[in-house]
């Protein structure tokens, strides 16, 4: 769930030189009315673009980590000749801005079916009328919007300029207000966006965005109960999509997996538009997944599909239930054809598994492959103001750089307590042999009864470093109950580590 906001409007400082080319930094590569970076190829093809991501990546992995800000403006580059694919590590299973909110983003923009033609719409309305400070929200929302389904933080700066240009016209308008909570979540900073949300719900208490934004910023800041007070409000207030998929997310962390799915149920039941379909019938299929139904989750991931087969998370989550349920060649092909078109994080890391789990000649170096382009994307999130410190605490812990990863999840924690961020700080101080410092937030991670093998899976490791061989029996042997195929790798050393325990006992 939800975005966060960099209010810096500095320009940043000479572009880094990487490889022989000039990058400028992302604040110089964009402006509020264009719909691509300045000096942009409009006629660059897909896999140009990719290609050009894995040479850049080939750099970088020669570089170390906190070096690769030139790579990210050159990234940008390569990218913005179409839509740069950014999706960053999930937080878990946390929900995104539902593409029926109401708030600042007009219905037709909303249902319109192209974001894109709607936002140049947009731009050449606001050259001929820049005093219309609702068309400067409605832009700077959906370029929050565009980020969301395109994956591509090049247009959190373009948003954040619009969303001020409006505030600059009328100051403290609603419009601009709600635009800003929502571009805070995506950002990551969930404190702003809970600040912005109360400032437009002070005034509108039946503001959808605002009510939306408001959940979701108190769930990333681990702040539960209120979430689910939150949740409550919101559903009596404006029932409808966007809140009926939080509310079903607040009963899921409290494990109430049966309430989650019938709320999803009718949500769906709802939906007319292509983006919500696919939207809700993702979130459908994950929480199957969840818990580790495949059947109901492959179900669910063709229903999103057929509503829009370009939907990249039901893509994915379709080719890891592939994977999980025993057909690992459709899953593997299915996950090679997602990444060679856009190479994302997350299925970056779980085609790098499933190349190790798989163990054939290559897979390796195939596999440090894909991990490597990892740290470009996180580099690439950061220059455009997005906080990756869980990506980064998530991704390096075990395919990176530990120490790295245990900087990163104690940052993270600093700023928010939530099952994930104490998932990541347990799981980052284990594998740097912290394991005595690392259970109690293990424990933290599983209170609340949110069912995640993973997160299962972690504690029954680290109760077993720390030499609790009962308690790691009961966690491991929940974890492979609840999803046997969790993780390619991640469930194999779950049932190595348990075999070994029952042969010792």
């Amino acid at each position: 769930m939800g975005p966060g906001t960099n209010d810096s409007e500095d320009r940043a400082s000479e572009g880094a030189e990487t490889g022989g080319v000039t990058a400028p930094e992302p604040e110089e590569a964009v402006d509020a009315t264009e719909g691509t970076a300045v000096g942009s190829t409009e006629g660059t093809t897909a896999d140009e673009r990719v290609a050009a991501v894995r040479r850049v990546a080939a750099v970088g992995r020669r570089w170390h980590v906190g070096q690769l800000a030139g790579l990210a403006a050159l990234l940008a580059v390569a990218l913005t000749g179409g839509s740069i694919a950014y999706g960053a590590i999930r937080d878990g299973n946390t929900t995104t801005v539902s593409a029926s909110s109401d708030g600042a983003l007009s219905p037709a923009l909303l249902n319109s079916g192209n974001i894109d033609a709607s936002i140049l719409s947009l731009q050449a309305h606001l050259k001929a009328q820049p005093r219309d400070f609702g068309g400067w929200a409605n832009l700077g929302l959906a370029y929050v919007e565009q980020a969301r389904t395109k994956g591509d933080p090049s247009r959190y700066p373009q948003a954040d300029k619009a969303l001020k240009r409006s505030l600059a016209v009328k100051p403290g308008n609603e419009q601009a207000i709600t635009g800003q909570a929502a571009l805070a979540a995506a950002r990551h900073d969930f404190k702003d966006a809970l600040n912005f949300a109360d400032r437009v719900l002070k005034e509108n208490p039946y503001s959808q965005n605002a009510l939306s934004s408001r959940i979701d910023a108190l769930v990333e800041l681990g702040r539960y109960a209120d979430a689910s007070k939150a949740a409550d409000t919101a559903d009596s207030r404006r029932p409808g999509i966007p809140i009926f998929t939080r509310y079903a997310y607040v009963h899921e962390l409290r494990g109430d997996v049966k309430t989650a799915r019938r709320v999803l149920e009718q949500a769906l039941g709802t939906a007319s538009t292509k983006g919500d379909i696919s939207y809700v019938a993702f979130q459908l299929g994950q929480l199957a997944w969840n818990q580790g139904d495949y059947k109901t989750a492959l179900t669910d991931y063709a229903r999103a599909l057929a509503a829009d087969d370009t939907y990249l998370p039901a893509l994915e989550g379709r080719a890891r239930a592939e994977y999980a349920s025993g057909d690992k060649a459709t899953g593997l092909r299915d996950m090679e054809q997602l990444v060679a078109r856009y190479p994302l994080p997350q299925p970056l890391v779980e085609l790098g598994e499933m190349y190790e789990d798989r163990g054939a000649a290559g897979d390796k170096a195939k596999a440090h492959d894909q991990y490597a382009l990892v740290d470009a994307w996180i580099a690439l999130a950061r220059a455009y103001g997005v906080n990756a410190d869980l990506d980064t605490a998530l991704a390096a812990a075990d395919h990176g750089d530990k120490a790295a990863a245990l900087r990163a999840a104690r940052a993270e924690w600093a700023r928010r307590h939530t099952v994930h961020t104490a998932d990541a700080l347990a799981w980052a101080l284990h594998v740097n042999g912290k394991d005595a410092e690392a259970l109690p937030y293990a424990k933290q991670a599983t209170a609340t009864g949110y069912r995640n093998a993973t997160f299962l899976y972690h504690r029954g490791m680290i109760e077993r470093a720390t030499g609790h061989t009962e308690d790691a029996r009961t966690w491991l042997r929940a974890a492979l109950r609840l999803n046997p195929g969790f993780s390619p790798l991640g469930a194999s050393e779950a049932r190595k580590a348990l075999k070994n325990l029952e042969a010792a006992q």
